[in-house]
C-alpha cells in the first residue's frame, strides 16, 4: 500500500514537472512572438542607414544627381521604399501566422485589457517571471567595412595630396577607396572637401550627403549641409537636411528655430507651432519660442491652444511679467470677444508694474475692451493721455481705437479721434478723410460728409468707389448738376493714362441715370449706349465660350514637376516629395492623366502604322489658345431688374430721338443674350417697341418679326392686325403667306388673317383664291360690309353686281369704323378706283 502510494506520488510529480516544462515552452514561444512584434514596431521608428553592396557603385549616385534628380531626393526615395517594404513584410508575417492584419484595440475586448485576460486564463498556474534586458537597437557593431592596410594607406596619401593642393592626384585614390570600402564615410567626406576647394559646390554637397548618410549620428555634416541649402535657397533640400540634423542632435535649439521658420515660410503653421513647442520642451523659459508658437496656433485657427501656452507662462508663480506676452494674450482674448478676461490680464499687469506706467499698447487695448462692454468713460481719459505720448507708434494706437469705435457705432468718438490723428500725422493718402466721411454718412449727416469725400478724392483721384459714393450722396442732396460735373471727364483729360476713370462703365452708368432723371434724353443715350452695346456683344461672346473640360498639357506638366522626373530604370523611385496635401493630390492626378495620354497616343500610333497610314502627332491640339471669358463694361447689368428697366428706358429714348437702327440693335441683342433673365412683361415691352419701329420707319423689314409676334399673342386684336397689314403691305416678304396660312389654321374663327390673305391674292391677280378667302370670311361675318364689298368685287361682271355693290358701298359709307381696309390700304370712306368703278 505504501509502495503503491509512493509510486503514485512520484508519477504525479513527473506529470506536474512535464506540465511545467510545456508551460515554460509555451511561455517562451509567447515571448518570442512578442519580441518579434516589438521588433516590427521598433523597426518603423529606426533611422534608415544606407548600406552599399558589392554590386553598387556609389559614384553612380553623383552622376545621376547631375541628370536633374538631386541626391537627397534619391536617398529620400530609398528611405520611403525601405519603410514601405518593412511594413509590407510585417503585414505578411501577421497574415502567415493567422493573425488579423490590424491589431485589436484595447477597447475591443469588451472592457477587459490584455493583462486582465492573461491573468484570468492563467489563474491558479505558476508563471515564471520573465525579465528581459533592454533590446539593443541599430546596426550591429562590426558590420561596416573596417580599415584595411590598403584602404588606410590610400586615404592617408589622398589626405596629403589634399593638404598640398594636389586635388587631381587625390581624387583617383579616393575613388578607389570608395570601390574597396563603399560604406566608409571618410572617403566621401574628403571628396566633398576637395570639390568644395575646387569650387564645384554641387558635387561637394552630394559627397557630403553620402558621408552624412553613412554616419547619420554625426550632426556636423548635416549642419554644414543645412548652411549650404540656405545659400542655395533650396527649400526641399533644406527641410530634409534640417530633419536629419535634428535627428542627429535633438537638443540643438538653433536647428529647431530654423525648421520652424522654414515651415512658417511654407505656410505650414501648425507644424511650425509644434516645432516651437519642441523648443519649449528643452527650454521652457524661452519666451520667444512661446510667443512664436502662440502666433502660429493663432494663424492656423487654434486660439485656445495659443492661449494655453501663454497662460502657462503668465500663471507661473514669482515669474517676471513679460509685457509682450501679456499683450499677445490680451489680443487673443479680444479675438474671441472675451473682453472681461482681457481686462483681467491688463489689470494684473498694471498691479505687477506697481508705480510704473502701463504701456500705451495695453492701455489702448483696455480702452477698446471697455468700449465693447459699453463703458465709454475711459475713452475721455484716453483722449487726454494720448496727447502726452511721444511714441512713434502713437498714430497706430489712435487709429486702432478709432476704428474700433467706428465698428461699434460710436461715430462721434471715432470722428474726434480721426481728426486728432489728422492733426498729428496728417493724411497723405486720403484714407482718414474717407473714414470721417463714412462716419458722417452712418450718422445720417450727408452734408458734412461731402467736403471730406472731396478731400479724399483729391488724394485718390482714380478711386472709382469714392467717386460713385460721393455721386450718390450728391444726388440724395439734390445736387444733380454738381454730380454731372463730378462724373464727367475733366476738361484737361490725361490721355496718357492706361484706363482713365471717366471711361469706367460704372461711372458712365451712374452719369446716365442722372441724365435720365433730369430728362436729358440725348445725353442719356449718348452716355450709356456705347457701354451697353459693348456689354451685350461681350456677353454674347461669353455665352459661346465652352468651359474647359480638361487641362492643357502645359499645366499638367507643370503640376507633375512636383513629383520629380520619372526614371523607371532607376532604383530610386517612389519617394514622397515636399508639398502641401492639395499640391501633391493635383500632381498625382496630373501624372496619371499624362500617363493615360501617353498610352492612348502609343495605341493610336501603333494602329495607324499597322493600317499603313502616316502617323500625325496630336501634341499640338492641347496647345491651341482657348477663348477666355471677358469682363463687360457693365457687369451684372443683365441680371437685375434695374438693368432691365434701364435698357427699356434707353430704347424709348432712342425711339423719341428717331434713332431706330440703334434702338432695334439693342432690342435684338437684349432678347438674344438676356432671354432667360428677362421677365415676360419686359420681353413683351421690348417686342412692342420693335413693332413700333417697324410701323414708324420707311424700311420696316427689320421689325417684321416683332409685328408677327404681336398678332400671334393677340390674334383677335383689330389694331394688331392693322399694324401687321401696314407693315406687310410695304415689305416684300415671301414668308408672310405661309405665316397667314398657319394663323388661319390655328385660329379658324379669326377673320382678319383670312381677309388679308384675300388681299394678297387680289394683289397678285389670283382672283379665284381671293374669292375663296373672302367667301370664308363672309361665312364667319356675313354682315360685315367690307367683306361683302371684297366678295362682290371678285364676282362676274353683270348688272345685278352693280346694284349690289352700290347698296354695299352706300351701307359702307354709313359705317366708316370698319376694321379692315380695302386692298389698296385706303379707308372705306375713300374707296379706291377699283371700288369706285363699281358705281
Amino acid at each position: 500500500m505504501e509502495i503503491g502510494e509512493g509510486g503514485g506520488s512520484r508519477h504525479g510529480e513527473e506529470e506536474r514537472r512535464g506540465d511545467e516544462e510545456e508551460q515554460e515552452k509555451e511561455n517562451e514561444e509567447d515571448v518570442a512572438v512578442e519580441e518579434e512584434e516589438e521588433e516590427e514596431e521598433e523597426g518603423d521608428d529606426e533611422e534608415y542607414a544606407i548600406e552599399f553592396d558589392e554590386e553598387t557603385n556609389p559614384l553612380d549616385f553623383i552622376e545621376e544627381a547631375a541628370d536633374g534628380v538631386e541626391l537627397y531626393q534619391q536617398f529620400e526615395r530609398l528611405e520611403y521604399e525601405a519603410l514601405a517594404e518593412r511594413k509590407r513584410k510585417a503585414l505578411q508575417d501577421r497574415i502567415d501566422r493567422g493573425e488579423p492584419s490590424k491589431k485589436p484595440r484595447r477597447d475591443e475586448f469588451l472592457g477587459a485589457t490584455m493583462e486582465e485576460i492573461n491573468e484570468m486564463m492563467n489563474f491558479g498556474m505558476r508563471r515564471r517571471n520573465r525579465s528581459r534586458a533592454p533590446k539593443k537597437r541599430g546596426r550591429k557593431k562590426g558590420s561596416r567595412n573596417k580599415f584595411t592596410h590598403e584602404v588606410s594607406r590610400k586615404i592617408g596619401d589622398a589626405t596629403l595630396h589634399y593638404a598640398s593642393g594636389d586635388y587631381e592626384e587625390a581624387i583617383p585614390l579616393l575613388e578607389e577607396v570608395v570601390l574597396l570600402a563603399p560604406n566608409l564615410p571618410d572617403a566621401y567626406h574628403l571628396l566633398g572637401l576637395i570639390y568644395e576647394a575646387m569650387g564645384d559646390r554641387m558635387k561637394a554637397i552630394n559627397f557630403h550627403i553620402l558621408a552624412a548618410y553613412l554616419s547619420p549620428k554625426d550632426p556636423s555634416l548635416w549642419k554644414k549641409l543645412v548652411s549650404w541649402s540656405i545659400e542655395q535657397k533650396n527649400s526641399g533640400q533644406l527641410m530634409y537636411c534640417l530633419k536629419k540634423a535634428i535627428t542627429a542632435d535633438p537638443n540643438d535649439v538653433g536647428l529647431k528655430f530654423d525648421i520652424a521658420l522654414l515651415q512658417f515660410e511654407m505656410g505650414e503653421y501648425k507644424k511650425a507651432a509644434e516645432s516651437y513647442e519642441q523648443i519649449l520642451e528643452i527650454y521652457p523659459a524661452n519666451i520667444e519660442a512661446r510667443k512664436m508658437a502662440s502666433k502660429m496656433y493663432r494663424k492656423c485657427g487654434l486660439p485656445d491652444r495659443a492661449i494655453s501656452l501663454l497662460e502657462d507662462h503668465v500663471n507661473l508663480p514669482n515669474s517676471k511679467v513679460d509685457l509682450n506676452v501679456v499683450d499677445l494674450l490680451v489680443s487673443l482674448y479680444m479675438d474671441k470677444n472675451a473682453h472681461n478676461e482681457a481686462l483681467r490680464h491688463i489689470e494684473n499687469a498694471r498691479l505687477a508694474l506697481g508705480f510704473e506706467k502701463l504701456p500705451a499698447s495695453l492701455n489702448t487695448k483696455a480702452i477698446i475692451c471697455h468700449a465693447h462692454l459699453g463703458e465709454m468713460e475711459p475713452a475721455e481719459v484716453f483722449f487726454q493721455d494720448i496727447q502726452m505720448e511721444n511714441s512713434p507708434a502713437k498714430g497706430d494706437w489712435i487709429l486702432e481705437v478709432a476704428d474700433s469705435f467706428a465698428s461699434l457705432g460710436q461715430y462721434d468718438y471715432a470722428v474726434k479721434l480721426y481728426s486728432t490723428l489728422e492733426e498729428i500725422v496728417g493724411d497723405k493718402n486720403g484714407k482718414l478723410y474717407l473714414k470721417v466721411a463714412q462716419c458722417y454718412i452712418s450718422m445720417k449727416e450727408s452734408g458734412k460728409a461731402i467736403p471730406f469725400f472731396y478731400k479724399a478724392l483729391s488724394k485718390m483721384e482714380d478711386d472709382i468707389a469714392i467717386r460713385l459714393t460721393l455721386a450718390s450722396v450728391l444726388v440724395e442732396e439734390g445736387k444733380e448738376d454738381e454730380t454731372i460735373i463730378l462724373l464727367s471727364p475733366p476738361k484737361s483729360s490725361d490721355i496718357a493714362q492706361s484706363k482713365p476713370w471717366w471711361l469706367n462703365g460704372k461711372i458712365k452708368l451712374q452719369l446716365a441715370k442722372v441724365y435720365r432723371d433730369k430728362g436729358m434724353l440725348e445725353a442719356f443715350a449718348d452716355t450709356i449706349f456705347p457701354s451697353l452695346r459693348e456689354t451685350l456683344i461681350i456677353e454674347s461672346m461669353n455665352q459661346k465660350v465652352r468651359p474647359a473640360k480638361k487641362l492643357p498639357k502645359t499645366v499638367l506638366f507643370e503640376r507633375a514637376k512636383l513629383l520629380g522626373e520619372q526614371q523607371p530604370q532607376n532604383i530610386f523611385h517612389g519617394f514622397k516629395p515636399i508639398g502641401t496635401t492639395a499640391e501633391l493630390a493635383k500632381a498625382a492626378r496630373a501624372k496619371k492623366l499624362l500617363q493615360k495620354k501617353a498610352s492612348l497616343r502609343a495605341e493610336r500610333k501603333a494602329a495607324a502604322i499597322a493600317a499603313g497610314l502616316e502617323w500625325q502627332s496630336e501634341d499640338s491640339e492641347d496647345e491651341t489658345p482657348r477663348k477666355e471669358i471677358q469682363e463687360p463694361p457693365l457687369p451684372g447689368l443683365l441680371m437685375n431688374m434695374e438693368g432691365h428697366q434701364l435698357i427699356l428706358d434707353l430704347c424709348k429714348a432712342l425711339a423719341s430721338l428717331k434713332r431706330y437702327r440703334e434702338e432695334l440693335e439693342i432690342i435684338n441683342r437684349t432678347l438674344k443674350v438676356a432671354n432667360n433673365a428677362l421677365s415676360e412683361e419686359k420681353k413683351e415691352e421690348l417686342r412692342s417697341l420693335g413693332a413700333q419701329i417697324a410701323y414708324s420707319t420707311g424700311d420696316p423689314k427689320h421689325g417684321y418679326n416683332y409685328v408677327r409676334h404681336i398678332v400671334q399673342q393677340h390674334p383677335y386684336s383689330n389694331a394688331a392686325w392693322n399694324c401687321f397689314y401696314k407693315v406687310v403691305s410695304r415689305v416684300e416678304n415671301r414668308f408672310s403667306g405661309k405665316f397667314l396660312n398657319r394663323m388661319k389654321a390655328a385660329w379658324r374663327d379669326c377673320v382678319p388673317p383670312i381677309v388679308i390673305s384675300g388681299h394678297h391674292f387680289t394683289a397678285i391677280s389670283q382672283h379665284q383664291a381671293a374669292t375663296r378667302d373672302y367667301l370664308e370670311a363672309y361665312k364667319l361675318q356675313p354682315d360685315n360690309p367690307l367683306i361683302n364689298l371684297c366678295a362682290s368685287e371678285q364676282a362676274p361682271v353683270c348688272r345685278p353686281r352693280v346694284c349690289i355693290s352700290l347698296q354695299l358701298f352706300t351701307h359702307l359709307r354709313q359705317q366708316p369704323g370698319s376694321f379692315v381696309q380695302c386692298s389698296s390700304g385706303l379707308p372705306p370712306s375713300r374707296p379706291c378706283n377699283t371700288c369706285r368703278c363699281l358705281l
